[in-house]
């Protein structure tokens, strides 16, 4: 990767960064002795399930490059964008669409020297049904630290041919970091929902006041409007958003005041937005951020979810369903093989089952990228790998989207220099 900045701990005072380590240190030994046992509970490892049907897709992305995230669009078509270090020492925004088996010649977004890169915390593409496109990036401050930048949108009404000037989504133009934004489209516009510190490291620094979420109705709107969801969240995790027949639901990692972490949700109900609530209480005591967000998908009233758990010590990527748009959701399902990363990605597809994908750790130290389809009456299905890969930062988060009938993936091949590399396969190859 040509940059790869950020990691578990930021904007901590140096004894809660001391406090954090040491907490991932104590998880990942309680890791190592229950793998076993995990891997037990969960059955043995599915041998791969239609691995045959990947087809790699030449990846549109040049050396260098990576921070993937793939969309698609209101027009139906697959979207690409990535990070690539450009010339003069600037590193560039591109996107691409997928037309046939090819994706299309790459197009600029946005160049800079001041681009806030992080192998967790990547920009994103989103594209209505008119073909009008926004893009978010990350932003530097100038001074006094490496994790102070902010959030830039930039908006195309002419299919990413040209941009408009960027602006940030947020009102509060303070000094403090703000990031993992998920976008939409939404009326005649794009929405977003971010994780913003402006309240961090103000008089008394009291670290439970870290992160928020908030959310940006309309983004480019003048004046411009936010609202705050949740007043505490873990604080570089992702955002995941999607569109239920009652509206959006926005999910994220929460944080109490003891330092519990699990996964909450809230909906947008009848033009009001409703109280944080649990996707499942998980328990999960960690005095760090596990840099593991969930993804959320959903079709009318049907909606899928997947997350990072590791709670009592134990390693886990969970999927729930809700069948009444995110009111309440069921038991979760464990879909792991016994010792996963996490990194999650989830598509609900058309019979109301899911699709997930993670990275999980291998015997031999290795890891692969691995997927396979969860059904709510008949649990997961067996397992395939899509591609090899690496726990390390550097391999970043891998990203699927489905649509047609097909799944697509990207992910980075860690390296000297880093590739973004994508693939496809049919929904009907995960039994």
């Amino acid at each position: 990767m040509f940059v790869n900045t950020g990691g578990a701990a930021t904007l901590r005072s140096r004894r809660h960064r001391y406090r954090g380590r040491e907490a991932l240190r104590v998880f990942a030994a309680l890791c190592a002795l229950t793998a076993a046992a995990a891997l037990a509970c969960n059955g043995r490892r599915d041998a791969d399930a239609g691995a045959d049907a990947i087809q790699p897709l030449p990846s549109p992305a040049g050396p260098g490059a990576g921070e993937s995230h793939l969309a698609v669009g209101g027009d139906g078509r697959i979207y690409l964008s990535w990070l690539e270090p450009s010339a003069d020492s600037q590193v560039v925004l591109r996107f691409s669409a997928l037309d046939g088996d090819k994706w299309s010649e790459p197009r600029d977004i946005h160049v800079a020297r001041d681009f806030f890169i992080n192998w967790a915390d990547f920009p994103s593409l989103a594209v209505a049904r008119d073909g009008r496109m926004a893009a978010h990036w990350l932003q530097r401050f100038k001074a006094p630290s490496s994790y102070t930048y902010d959030v830039r949108v930039a908006v195309s009404s002419d299919g990413g041919n040209s941009w408009g000037e960027p602006a940030p989504p947020h009102v509060d133009r303070s000094v403090s970091e703000k990031g993992f934004v998920t976008l939409w489209a939404e009326g005649d516009g794009f929405a977003a929902v971010w994780l913003d510190g402006r309240n961090a490291d103000k008089a008394g620094h009291d670290p439970r006041q870290e992160m928020m979420l908030y959310m940006s109705p309309k983004v480019g709107s003048d004046p411009a409007t936010e609202v705050r969801l949740d007043g505490l969240t873990c604080d570089c995790c992702q955002t995941t958003v999607a569109i239920t027949s009652a509206g959006p639901i926005v999910a994220y990692r929460n944080r109490t005041a003891e330092e519990i972490r699990d996964i909450y949700y809230v909906r947008r109900v009848a033009g009001a937005w409703t109280e944080p609530r649990p996707i499942h209480d998980d328990g999960w005591h960690i005095e760090a951020c596990p840099v593991n967000g969930p993804m959320i998908g959903a079709r009318g009233d049907r909606v899928a979810i997947a997350w990072f758990t590791g709670a009592n010590g134990v390693r886990r990527v969970n999927v729930a369903f809700s069948s009444d748009a995110g009111a309440t959701f069921g038991a979760p399902i464990r879909t792991d093989e016994g010792n996963p990363e996490g990194r999650v990605a989830l598509a609900l597809l058309d019979d109301g089952s899911a699709l997930v994908s993670w990275i999980e750790r291998a015997n031999d130290g290795a890891a692969n990228v691995r997927a396979r389809r969860v059904r709510q009456d008949r649990g997961a299905g067996p397992a395939s790998t899509i591609a090899a890969s690496s726990a390390a930062r550097a391999s970043g988060f891998p990203r699927m989207v489905v649509a047609d009938g097909n799944a697509y993936f990207s992910w980075t091949a860690p390296g000297s220099p880093s590739e973004v590399r994508t693939a496809r396969a049919s929904v009907n190859a995960f039994r």
